[in-house]
């Protein structure tokens, strides 16, 4: 007996390992934006676009859950990099699974899309899923009363209210902006590691007040969506010694006919190993920096007056055609020492962030002891410490960071 139960585990572990090796890797993402959009109080239907990137190596197929307890109708994807449509069919969680989504719910029903392209190694894939949900115990009415109350698992979101209503009340801190056309909505960034259990509550607005109204550049300029903008941007520090630190920034350019990045160094620090990458294709860019009188026989616009010490890196890239846009990395190491630097037996970070989302890795055998701005702080498997920052304010948040070594 002893002798067969050797023979029978010698047998199955090979199979679990092959099978191991064969199954899919679970599905990952990132960029999540949804935007609802409440159709007539009376009807429990709102209209949902939803812009995620899929980001898992080499994957053909996305899979968007229908939310239970909710009737999905009217679906279209779209390929944000190109801006065409794409193929895609509702299937059960069997399915799902089937097709390569391991973790798939078998009581689900999924969106599953065709990707334009596999995604390439580091890079994305984005889509944009648009779909109109039937759910009256999310969106009803009480009185003249409109009622949205969902649990929110997506970061950032948007809500925007029929035409013709106010806001009443929001219980998760938001911004309140306009559209074009006078309708009102409330947009958030969620910090928490938790869905937000959001309830607003709008009602008919007086007829004078339905309609929008023009507002000056100066006001215009501090009204922009926060939750709209993907700008993010990861630093690696170095030795605190050396003032340097590497760093990457992603970004993407939706206006027609750009066809350059410029990244303006910031005075006091230098750049160098520039580099620049597609994440739609995994295409490496070119990237060039130019100094001083340089920038300005480029005739390049950098924002400021162009003296001998600036420096900006410029990367090239095929000018954005209409309905189309680009998802850049740019990757670079700088030297600062003003910004970062050694006090005594301490590491000192004291820089300005502007981005929504911000993070900072301190260097091997650091451990961080003051941060003067909230933030999320996690050990990385190689037992770095990471800060993640994330602002939902339209202005630069000022972070102090102070590490000791181990």
């Amino acid at each position: 007996m002893r002798m067969l139960r050797i023979s029978l585990l010698g047998c199955a572990l090979p199979l679990a390992g092959a099978a191991a090796q064969t199954a899919p890797p679970r599905q990952t993402s990132a960029g999540e934006y949804t935007r609802y959009e409440l159709l007539g109080p009376s009807t429990g239907r709102f209209h949902i676009l939803y812009e995620v990137w899929a980001t898992t190596p080499g994957a053909k197929y996305y899979f968007n859950p229908i939310r239970k307890g909710s009737v999905a109708s009217g679906e279209a994807v779209f390929d944000r990099a190109s801006g065409a449509p794409l193929k895609f069919t509702e299937v059960d969680g069997a399915a799902a699974r089937a097709s390569g989504l391991a973790q798939a719910d078998t009581g689900t029903h999924y969106i599953r899309v065709e990707l334009p392209r596999p995604v390439p190694p580091g890079g994305v894939s984005r889509i944009l899923i648009e779909k109109t949900y039937y759910d009256p115990k999310s969106y009803f009415t009480s009185g003249d009363t409109l009622i949205f109350s969902r649990s929110l698992g997506i970061r950032r979101n948007a809500v925007v209210l029929p035409p013709g209503y106010e806001l009443v009340s929001c219980n998760v801190p938001s911004q309140v902006l306009s559209e074009t056309d006078g309708r009102v909505f409330v947009s958030f960034i969620n910090a928490g590691p938790d869905a937000a259990p959001l309830l607003l509550k709008a009602r008919p607005a007086p007829v004078a007040t339905r309609y929008a109204v023009a507002l000056p550049p100066e006001l215009t300029r501090r009204l922009g969506e926060r939750a709209t903008q993907t700008r993010d941007i990861v630093y690696y520090l170095q030795a605190p010694e050396t003032h340097a630190f590497d760093l990457y920034h992603d970004y993407t350019e939706t206006r027609a006919g750009v066809d350059k990045y410029l990244n303006v160094v910031r005075a006091g620090s230098s750049v160098s190993n520039t580099s620049a990458l597609d994440l739609d294709t995994g295409a490496r860019l070119e990237t060039r920096t130019l100094k001083g009188e340089a920038i300005t026989a480029a005739k390049l616009d950098i924002g400021e007056a162009v003296t001998p010490q600036s420096e900006v890196v410029v990367i090239p890239f095929s000018a954005v055609k209409p309905g189309q846009s680009v998802r850049l990395r740019i990757s670079e190491t700088y030297v600062d020492s003003a910004r970062y630097r050694s006090y005594g037996n301490l590491l000192v970070w004291d820089r300005s962030f502007g981005r929504p989302t911000n993070a900072v890795v301190l260097p091997a055998g650091w451990f961080l002891t003051h941060s003067s701005v909230p933030a999320t702080v996690s050990t990385m498997e190689d037992g770095r410490v990471r800060l993640d920052f994330v602002n939902p304010r339209l202005d630069e948040i000022g972070v102090l960071l102070i590490a000791r070594r181990r």
